[in-house]
């Protein structure tokens, strides 16, 4: 994916080492719901003259990420709520981390004529095919958090090259001045996530000539276990004592990391990196097991894709351009209408004015009978 500069502005502002974080409307609040909505199909397609009575298809691609299940889903139902005062609809599928379930999943929201698709891909190669057909049934398609193939419509996420920096940097500042001898493993995601690729290459850019790369592993379908069995190749490869630091793409494989390193009989965990801000990688960094964690904020990628799925439907060009300033480029298509929202290292020192202010967690979520004593020591209560 190669980012673009913003469409109405000369060029696309610096990288900055701290980005302040905005939640959007941080009032919203989070509905119960269930796994799966039984919504109506539509009688049509996209309209210039669709009124609110609209279904958004949403296709989720796992529920390991506990994002997903958990703000992702309810935040956008909600949204879509507010934005048709009542009236729209959301048609949910989560494929299971399953490439075929989700295509599948896609063709069901062609044949229920959806008025339009918000899709996180697990394969982003494989869902082409129903992009394509979404398009030829006139159905308007976005790309939602990973960037799928074939001819979206738009897509929205957050700046993933500057996620892995952000970790980067992080492993960095823990490291300290001595940093250039130690040794780290590289714990990458998912090689059919097309948001692995940027999150390797920003960190790459702040870690290499930085530190020694003693190991690196692309892990299938982001999956912990598999990042567990890596993490033990690591171990018994290196020597346990010999990990200084290890990168890891997100809190799922982060947690697996940080259990594998416990089981080998590490005494003290070297700094591990995280990305999603789950509950558990809260709470480890509470306690000093994981180092820190990529903040993203949920509520303000989903409230936008809320918004975007509606001007679409609703052919509100004005509101949709504003929502989408920037443009990138995925294998099949060039200069797509892209948002992309910024990102936080959440560090124990920073829970109070990132997940908790954005109620994604309550502090009695986080601060258990376990971690009670953890989240005293940072003024948690």
């Amino acid at each position: 994916m190669n980012v673009r500069t913003p469409r109405r502005a000369a060029a696309r502002p610096a990288r900055r080492t701290a980005l302040a974080l905005t939640a959007a409307g941080s009032a919203l609040l989070l509905t119960a719901c269930g796994v799966v909505d039984a919504v109506s199909g539509s009688d049509s397609s996209a309209s210039p003259k669709k009124g609110d009575d609209i279904t958004v298809g949403l296709l989720l691609p796992d529920k390991d990420t506990r994002r997903f299940e958990k703000f992702d889903y309810p935040l956008i139902k909600s949204r879509i709520a507010d934005l048709t005062h009542d009236k729209g609809t959301v048609r949910y599928a989560n494929a299971l981390a399953s490439a075929k379930r989700q295509s599948q999943q896609f063709d069901q929201m062609i044949a229920a004529k959806v008025d339009v698709v918000l899709v996180n891909a697990v394969d982003a190669k494989a869902i082409a095919p129903e992009v394509q057909k979404a398009k030829d049934a006139g159905i308007p398609v976005i790309a939602y958090d990973r960037l799928a193939q074939g001819p979206i419509d738009a897509y929205i996420s957050h700046d993933n090259e500057l996620v892995g920096e952000v970790q980067g940097r992080s492993i960095l500042e823990a490291l300290g001045d001595k940093a250039e001898t130690d040794k780290i493993v590289m714990m990458n995601g998912s090689p059919e996530d097309p948001n692995t690729a940027r999150f390797k290459t920003g960190a790459l850019g702040v870690l290499q000539h930085h530190v020694v790369i003693a190991k690196s592993y692309d892990t299938e379908e982001w999956k912990p276990e598999i990042a567990a069995a890596n993490m033990r190749k690591a171990i018994q490869a290196i020597g346990l004592n010999n990990i200084d630091a290890v990168y890891s793409a997100n809190d799922g494989m982060a947690g697996a990391v940080i259990d594998a390193l416990k089981k080998a009989g590490a005494t003290t965990i070297p700094p591990v990196t995280g990305q999603d801000a789950d509950l558990a990688a809260v709470q480890r960094i509470l306690s000093g097991e994981q180092y820190m964690t990529v903040y993203k904020s949920f509520l303000e990628e989903a409230n936008n894709a809320a918004e975007m799925a509606v001007a679409k439907v609703k052919d509100r060009s004005i509101e949709f351009d504003a929502l989408t300033p920037d443009t990138v480029d995925s294998p099949t298509e060039q200069d797509i209408p892209s948002m992309l929202v910024p990102v936080v290292a959440l560090t124990k020192d920073n829970i109070q004015d990132t997940v908790i202010r954005d109620g994604v967690y309550t502090v009695k979520e986080i601060c258990t009978a376990e971690y009670a004593a953890d989240c005293a020591a940072v003024g948690l209560k």
